[in-house]
């Protein structure tokens, strides 16, 4: 199957309905994939929420429908799915600055937001290093923590965590640790939609566990396929080019497609100043029919 055809062809269906609802599961038919798959690469891709993206080319396709003098505006915002004028005047102010009145006048700078295309850019076929394990219902048990996502370089939320774990939480733990991936974790879930830089996430620290244990968070994580991919050198770069290659390579020509679920980080150990420092990121995925 031609995966950015058919991802291509479902971006193309944004565009010809931008005037109509956008039918997400249509969307997904088109894209041939789920539609949390579709959004979830479209969102670390793009660096948006699909969500955005369809608000910013509407607004786009506004400043067009505007030059047309015998729309008002108000036409214009029902034309484009707002349900009041003034939903569509912040909308249009967020991006422009300035009124959708003001840009009608002419002569106002506005700012233009084509129509985005997937495309898989070759860079010297560097080799990745993963696996696919499949595996039972098991549970994450530790230390919970809503913090904000960020995308490059140190989250020092989750240096804040990682204070909380003395000694005693950290024997404690390990003695519950007795699946793989061995040890202590990292697992990060329930994205806010679209998983833009700056949004919230549930991140956990703790162990892959079957036992049940007081005193911590459980995070259930349901039996599951999972992607496991290796990172190997200077910490963080390392591990961030990694989750960049996943999303922009592996993902569009793997046959596989991530499903909801936790994604888990196991790191080798506490000294990220390694050169060669080894991590793991797993990834729940389905494969393609």
């Amino acid at each position: 199957m031609d995966t950015m055809k058919h991802l291509n062809l479902a971006m193309r269906y944004i565009e010809e309905n931008l005037t109509e609802e956008i039918d997400f599961k249509e969307l997904s038919r088109i894209a041939c994939c789920s539609e949390y798959h579709f959004k979830r690469v479209f969102s670390f891709l793009a660096g948006m929420s699909l969500g955005d993206y369809i608000r910013r080319r509407k607004i786009d396709c506004a400043t067009i429908l505007l030059r047309d003098e015998n729309k008002k505006v108000i036409d214009v915002a029902m034309q484009l799915g707002y349900e009041s004028p003034d939903a569509f005047t912040k909308s249009f102010q967020n991006i422009h600055n300035v009124t959708p009145s003001q840009a009608r006048k002419g002569n106002t700078n506005l700012k233009a937001f084509p129509p985005m295309t997937f495309q898989l850019k070759i860079q010297g076929g560097n080799i990745m290093d993963y696996r696919i394990v499949k595996k039972e219902a098991f549970k994450i048990v530790g230390i919970k923590k809503r913090i904000t996502l960020i995308y490059e370089g140190v989250n020092h939320q989750m240096d804040s965590m990682w204070a909380e774990l003395n000694e005693s939480k950290i024997k404690s733990l390990k003695e519950l640790s007795n699946i793989e991936p061995q040890g202590i974790l990292c697992a990060s879930a329930n994205f806010e939609e679209g998983r833009a830089e700056g949004t919230e996430l549930d991140q956990y620290i703790g162990v892959a566990t079957t036992m049940d244990s007081e005193g911590f968070e459980i995070l259930n994580v349901e039996m599951a396929t999972w992607a496991v991919f290796t990172a190997i050198g200077t910490f963080p770069q390392a591990l961030q080019n990694t989750w960049a290659r996943i999303y922009a390579e592996w993902l569009p020509t793997s046959g596989y497609e991530v499903v909801q679920g936790p994604e888990i980080l196991w790191n080798e150990s506490k000294d990220t100043t390694l050169p060669n420092y080894k991590s793991e990121i797993w990834i729940p995925v389905i494969k393609r029919d």
